[in-house]
C-alpha cells in the first residue's frame, strides 16, 4: 500500500496513547498526509554525511581493534575492545541504508562498503538487498513472509534471553558459512541451496525460506561471496604465524557487535502481530522510535535506528534526515497523537514491556 492510497482510509483517532490495535483496519490519514507534507525537501542522501561517517567509524573500530590485539594491559585491551566494538557496529550498520538509497545515489559508497567493512566482517550487502525490503511490503509485514519478525512479545519468557545470546554466535556461524559451506556447495547443489535459502540474509524468522537472487543482484551475490570466501581463509590461514590470541581478540569483538545489534532488533519493535497484515498505521505503531532528549540510543541504535518507526512510515529517507522530519512531525502533530504513540523513552523500558508481555497467560 501506498502512503496515497493510506490517505483515503478513515480517520480513527485514539483518545489517549494510540496503540496498534486501533488501526487494525484503518489507517490515521492526517497522520500518513502530515508526514508527507511536513517532510518535502527533505530525502536526499549526502555523501557530506555518509562518507565521513562511514570512513570515521571504520578508522576507529580498526584501529581500535589492532591496539586491544597489541597491548599488553589487560584493562586497556578491554577499553579499547568496547570502542571497537561500539565503532564497527555504527560502521556495520550502514548495510541497513544501502537497502533504502537509491541505486545512483552515492557512487561507489556501496561498494567501498563491502570492502571496508561487509566482507571483513563477513557481512557482505547481499544479505540484507532484497530481504530486508519485504520486512517494508504492507502485506509481508509481521506475517510469516517476513524475514524480519517474530511475535517475542508473544512468546515464552526464556525466548528473550535465547534471542539475545544466539548473537555471541554469529561470527563464528558466518566465518563456517564463508570458509566451509560455500565451497562445498559448488560441488554439492543441495548444500548450496540450503545455504542460500537459510543461511544467506540476516533474518530472525526461522520458517523464511529465500527465493534465488535475481537482476543485478546476481552478480554481486558472486563477487562477495567470493570475497568472503577468500577473506575468511586469509584469517584462517593466518593462525599459525599470528597465533589464535588475534583471532579470539577479532571474534569477541564482532560478537559484542552482534548481540548489540540483537539487542537493538528486541527493541526496535514491540513484536505484537500474531501473523496478520496489518494497516501502515498498525506497523508503525508496532514500531519503535526513541528519540532525543536521551543520548544512549544515539549509541545502540546508530546511523538513524532510533527513529525505527517513523523510518517504516518514510523507508527512504536517510538517515541525517530523520532527526529533522521527526522534529517537525512531533511539534505538528503533539503529544498523545498517533506519531506520539510509537516514541518510547528508552531500551530499558522496551525491554520490560516485552518481557511482562512473555508472561502473561494465554488463552
Amino acid at each position: 500500500m501506498t502512503m496515497e492510497q493510506a490517505l483515503e482510509s478513515p480517520v480513527v483517532a485514539p483518545r489517549e496513547r494510540a496503540t496498534r490495535e486501533q488501526f487494525r483496519s484503518a489507517d490515521d490519514k492526517d497522520m500518513l498526509r502530515a508526514a508527507r507534507d511536513l517532510t518535502k525537501g527533505l530525502g536526499v542522501a549526502k555523501g557530506a554525511y555518509y562518507w565521513p561517517d562511514m570512513l570515521g567509524s571504520v578508522i576507529v573500530g580498526y584501529g581500535a581493534m589492532a591496539g586491544a590485539i597489541l597491548v599488553g594491559n589487560v584493562a586497556l585491551a578491554v577499553l579499547l575492545g568496547l570502542v571497537s566494538a561500539l565503532a564497527l557496529y555504527r560502521a556495520l550498520m550502514f548495510i541497513h541504508e544501502l537497502t533504502h538509497i537509491h541505486r545512483d545515489a552515492l557512487p561507489g559508497f556501496r561498494l567501498a562498503w563491502n570492502l571496508l567493512v561487509g566482507i571483513p566482517m563477513l557481512v557482505p550487502s547481499f544479505m540484507y538487498e532484497g530481504v530486508h525490503t519485504l520486512h517494508h511490503k504492507r502485506t509481508q509485514y509481521g506475517t510469516v513472509e517476513d524475514p524480519e519478525y517474530l511475535p517475542l512479545a508473544l512468546m515464552k519468557p526464556w525466548s528473550l534471553p535465547g534471542f539475545v545470546l544466539i548473537a555471541l554466535l554469529a561470527p563464528i556461524g558466518l566465518l563456517f558459512r564463508f570458509a566451509v559451506l560455500v565451497p562445498l556447495g559448488l560441488i554439492l547443489p543441495p548444500l548450496r541451496r540450503l545455504v542460500w535459502e537459510r543461511a544467506s540474509a540476516l533474518m530472525i524468522n526461522p520458517e523464511f525460506r529465500r527465493k534465488p537472487p535475481e537482476g543485478e543482484l546476481k552478480p554481486r551475490v558472486l563477487w562477495q561471496e567470493l570475497g568472503g570466501f577468500v577473506w575468511s581463509w586469509v584469517v584462517l590461514g593466518s593462525i599459525p604465524f599470528i597465533g589464535w590470541r588475534p583471532l579470539l581478540i577479532a571474534l569477541a569483538i564482532v560478537s559484542l557487535t552482534a548481540v548489540l545489534n540483537q539487542l537493538r532488533t528486541l527493541v526496535a519493535h514491540l513484536w505484537e502481530n500474531e501473523g496478520e497484515p496489518m494497516t501502515v498505521t498498525a506497523q508503525f505503531l508496532d514500531s519503535v522510535n526513541v528519540p532525543p532528549p536521551g543520548l544512549v540510543a544515539e549509541i545502540w541504535a546508530p546511523v538513524g535506528l532510533r527513529y525505527h518507526a517513523l523510518h517504516h512510515l518514510m523507508p527512504s529517507m536517510p538517515y541525517h534526515d530523520l532527526p529533522e522530519a521527526h522534529r517537525r512531525l512531533k511539534k505538528e502533530l503533539g503529544d498523545y497523537s498517533t506519531y506520539d504513540g510509537a516514541n518510547h523513552p528508552g531500551m530499558a523500558v522496551l525491554v520490560a514491556r516485552i518481557a511482562r508481555s512473555t508472561m502473561r497467560p494465554r488463552a
